[in-house]
């Protein structure tokens, strides 16, 4: 098995920066998503908050192997770094027919960080069918800021998206995401493992920035989703810019001239 990191390409993180979200389907192999289950069933114990990843876990359980297959490290340094700390992890377990569903949501307070995230791993151990309940969530809506279930009233958004997957997959998502658990409506239990990764250095061309100025970069940022009208589009095309600037560290990337103008501050070039 090669253990080398796959860090993503600069077109892959442009398509998170714009939807808030990177699936790698299948990615774990079936014996470990054996054990995840057998592991999964019996809980697992809480890690402190901010204990270094590679301090979180023993050895002899299945995520630390999982961490550290190549697409899924890869992954992980690409967006957060090659150290970062354990926020919290939890099991998420649908019981069979349970004929409820958790609201729409964004998880933990309003996280207006413009120049750092954090990632949400959330691992599928078990292929998830339409019956299932998988994850809904919206892509795209991430960058606008909520508080927990302020859009809990929401039903439905065009473009949402409600996972089926492959044994094995993994969803990164951007922590400001809009997602809920949806109900299983078969007669098996559905698994999924979340863990919640902080950066500790800046998230700066952390990937593999070979394709940095390549044009499907910018197309990717300009991504019109289906939910938004065209002026919400603007803002949020507009926000994934200034997330873009840091995250590369260039201060003069736009789109359209939109941060440029918005930035144009003749005083203070008069005074300086």
């Amino acid at each position: 098995m090669p253990t080398t990191k796959q860090l993503l390409t600069s077109v892959q993180v442009a398509r998170f920066v714009a939807q808030g979200l990177l699936r790698l389907d299948a990615v774990v192999p079936q014996e470990l998503n054996d054990e995840a289950i057998a592991t999964l069933s019996l809980g697992i114990p809480e890690v402190p908050y901010g204990t270094p990843l590679f301090k979180a876990f023993p050895e002899d359980t299945f995520i630390p192997r999982m961490l550290a297959l190549p697409a899924v490290a890869g992954a992980v340094e690409s967006l957060v770094g090659p150290d970062p700390t354990v926020d919290h992890h939890a099991v998420h377990i649908r019981q069979p027919q349970e004929g409820s569903a958790q609201d729409l949501h964004a998880d933990a307070i309003i996280d207006v960080r413009p120049d750092a995230f954090d990632i949400q791993l959330m691992y599928y151990p078990h292929e998830v069918t339409p019956d299932m309940g998988g994850t809904l969530s919206v892509p795209g809506s991430h960058l606008r800021r909520i508080n927990e279930t302020d859009i809990g009233r929401v039903q439905n958004l065009r473009g949402q998206t409600r996972l089926t997957c492959p044994a094995g997959t993994i969803v990164l998502v951007h922590h400001g995401i809009w997602h809920s658990g949806r109900r299983n409506d078969t007669a098996r239990q559905r698994y999924m493992y979340k863990i919640r990764l902080n950066p500790t250095v800046p998230q700066v061309r952390l990937w593999d920035t070979s394709d940095l100025h390549d044009p499907a970069v910018t197309a990717e940022l300009s991504t019109h989703l289906p939910w938004y009208e065209w002026a919400t589009a603007r803002l949020e095309i507009y926000n994934r810019a200034l997330l873009w600037r840091a995250l590369t560290g260039d201060d003069t990337f736009d789109i359209d001239y939109w941060i440029t103008r918005a930035g144009n501050r003749p005083a203070l070039r008069r005074s300086a």
